[in-house]
């Protein structure tokens, strides 16, 4: 063998050594990020199926169980309102930013205690939340895991674990949620969250009567909570099939108008 050979042996096996020091992958890192990478491809395909470019610029109104909500976003930037009439005649008016929330009686605006600014605050932060999913699943305190594909209802969907940091993740950040998105389309069909308020339970919910307003798609959703006290979420689809749920509500929202 000649000394150019030997030169050119010398470079290859240097060049090998240094990729497998540097640049060949820890494959524990790598299932981690492939595990991220999934959820985050996963949310951006179902936001985008559902609307969330319109949504991100726009004013919403709807009716939920008697009452008229309105939502205005520009980016993270929003205002909720929500008006009724309640049981003793008064006309009802809350209004939420990202930093403060009113509530009106009659026109005139009312003190309240920390825990009535916390109660009305969060019921109409909730109802906004459930009624543009899964377009909050990118919010920064937002932590998401794929858990694979899993068959509900004989069809094929992503599964993805979600729980908050504390910082940002508002007064339940201790909630679990768990989603199921068809691989057919990304269309959100169920969720599943337990939750520590009130003494604690958890819910599981299937989408129906899916329509598109003004670019953004809207469903409703049938309410159930497991017959027996269960907390496990990522295994409520199999208490689905297995008929070990039981009704409570359906979540219907009308008169929806995107502007």
């Amino acid at each position: 063998m000649n000394h150019y050979s030997i030169f050119f042996l010398l470079l290859v096996l240097t060049g090998f050594q240094a990729c497998t020091s540097s640049e060949m992958p820890d494959p524990q890192e790598e299932e981690a990020n492939i595990v991220v990478d999934s959820a985050a491809w996963v949310i951006q395909n179902a936001i985008a199926h559902h609307g969330g470019d319109v949504v991100d610029s726009s004013t919403v109104n709807f009716t939920f169980r008697d009452r008229v909500y309105q939502a205005q976003r520009q980016g993270s930037k929003f205002v909720y309102e929500r008006s009724y009439t309640d049981k003793e005649g008064q006309a009802i008016a809350d209004s939420m930013t990202n930093d403060s929330f009113q509530r009106r009686v009659n026109g005139e605006v009312v003190e309240l205690t920390d825990k009535q600014y916390s109660s009305y605050s969060n019921s109409l932060n909730s109802v906004m939340y459930f009624a543009f999913l899964p377009y909050f699943l990118e919010d920064p305190a937002v932590k998401v895991e794929y858990q694979g594909i899993r068959d509900v209802n004989t069809e094929p969907h992503y599964q993805l674990k979600v729980t908050f940091a504390e910082e940002g993740g508002g007064k339940d950040f201790e909630d679990e949620y768990a989603y199921w998105f068809s691989t057919v389309d990304f269309n959100l069909n169920f969720l599943a969250y337990n939750f520590l308020v009130n003494g604690g339970g958890a819910r599981f919910r299937e989408a129906y009567n899916k329509r598109e307003v003004g670019g953004v798609l809207f469903q409703d959703y049938i309410n159930y909570k497991p017959s027996e006290d269960r907390r496990d979420v990522l295994m409520f689809d199999s208490l689905l099939e297995a008929q070990a749920l039981d009704t409570l509500s359906r979540i219907e929202l009308e008169d929806i108008q995107v502007q």
